[in-house]
């Protein structure tokens, strides 16, 4: 009968009640009482089941178990005492029964110890990681707040050689500096994304809604990565299907989408290829895709490339922070949009971004540098 209480990790600390031991002597001392004043045949010892259950909520695993042997001892003992009469054999079977049940009901309280003492420290485990995720998190969100002065500082510097502020700069420095500015930038852009996200994921993400016609927009966004298709010898096809394309949006947050999936592009794009940005009305949603030539994306990573911080494991050329795609997810999310991306035939990827298309009798204008 020893199996019958399971070996357990180490028991929570019990709280035990001045009154318990007191409690649980009068249970068995009653108990006692009906058991040996009565005939063998009436069976008391189901009513120790008490004494069980309070010795399980206030007292040890050790004292758990010493209160239910005794109980199904006393229980077995009124057999021989006080007589020493035969018993019939239902008497015996009634007994025998009730010392089955005190055995059950105390391996049930100690399995639902086990049980309480796992669940409390899973809880306890559970919180501590997520004090850990938020202390990592704001260290995360303060330094790279910390790294925007000294990054801009240096951009400036970069800035004032080129102007040739400190004297005259020949080719091949002017060749050196313009690839620190891109370098620079790009870390810059890499820090203001992170500083966005956790942004984003803490107070949630405020939108400046108004009327952006995405043909301007997107136009615009081709212009500014132009050079950087060009830098890496990719062609940029830019191919509205329409008259207009009206969402209600915030036109600095959908350029920030769009530069991430057309230098998403880009990146991946082999060189010698062309990107295409293709915008086209689909239903009551404008859509934009933007496609490249680039060896494409595991089936099992689609689903997965707009998670926060998941870089892809295939062949694809390029690896990021994994911030971009999760930041446009954020944005377009916030619009009541959606996005995914498709494998394309016979080599390639689509990026897909749909917006709700604003109504047709309102107004519309274009975006520009101004309006922004």
């Amino acid at each position: 009968m020893v199996r019958l209480f399971a070996k357990g990790a180490n028991s929570l600390p019990i709280r035990r009640l001045p009154s318990t031991y007191g409690l649980i002597a009068a249970i068995f001392l009653v108990v006692i009482l009906l058991e040996y004043s009565t005939p063998p045949a009436f069976v008391f010892g189901y009513l120790y089941t008490g004494a069980v259950l309070l010795a399980h909520r206030h007292l040890s695993r050790q004292q758990v178990i010493g209160v239910t042997l005794a109980a199904a001892a006393l229980t077995l003992l009124n057999l021989v005492l006080p007589g020493l009469e035969s018993h019939s054999l239902p008497t015996v079977a009634n007994r025998l029964i009730a010392v089955v049940a005190l055995l059950v009901a105390g391996y049930l309280s100690d399995r639902n110890r086990f049980y309480a003492d796992e669940i409390a420290r899973q809880q306890a485990h559970i919180q501590a990681q997520a004090q850990l995720a938020s202390l990592r998190e704001d260290f995360i969100s303060t330094l790279t707040h910390d790294l925007k002065t000294p990054l801009l500082g240096a951009i400036e510097t970069i800035n004032s050689f080129c102007a040739q502020q400190f004297g005259a700069v020949n080719p091949t420095q002017r060749k050196v500096l313009a690839m620190m500015q891109r370098s620079h930038r790009s870390t810059l852009q890499l820090v203001e994304t992170m500083l966005d996200v956790y942004r984003n994921d803490a107070e949630g993400l405020g939108l400046t809604l108004l009327p952006v016609e995405l043909r301007s927009l997107l136009a615009d966004t081709v212009t500014r990565l132009t050079q950087l298709a060009l830098s890496r010898q990719i062609g940029i096809q830019f191919t509205p299907q329409g008259q207009t394309f009206c969402v209600s949006g915030d036109a600095l947050q959908l350029q920030r989408v769009f530069e991430n999936l057309l230098s998403n592009a880009i990146n991946h794009a082999p060189r010698g290829t062309a990107v295409s940005v293709i915008l086209e009305t689909v239903g009551s949603e404008q859509q934009v895709q933007v496609c490249d030539r680039g060896p494409g994306i595991a089936a099992h990573e689609l689903s997965h490339l707009f998670e926060r911080f998941y870089q892809s494991y295939s062949h694809r050329q390029a690896k990021g922070s994994g911030l971009g795609l999760y930041l446009s997810r954020q944005i377009v999310e916030a619009h009541s949009g959606k996005i995914w991306a498709e494998n394309r035939d016979p080599q390639g990827a689509v990026f897909y971004c749909r917006l709700p298309a604003m109504p047709v009798h309102e107004r519309c204008e274009p975006v520009t540098d101004s309006s922004r």
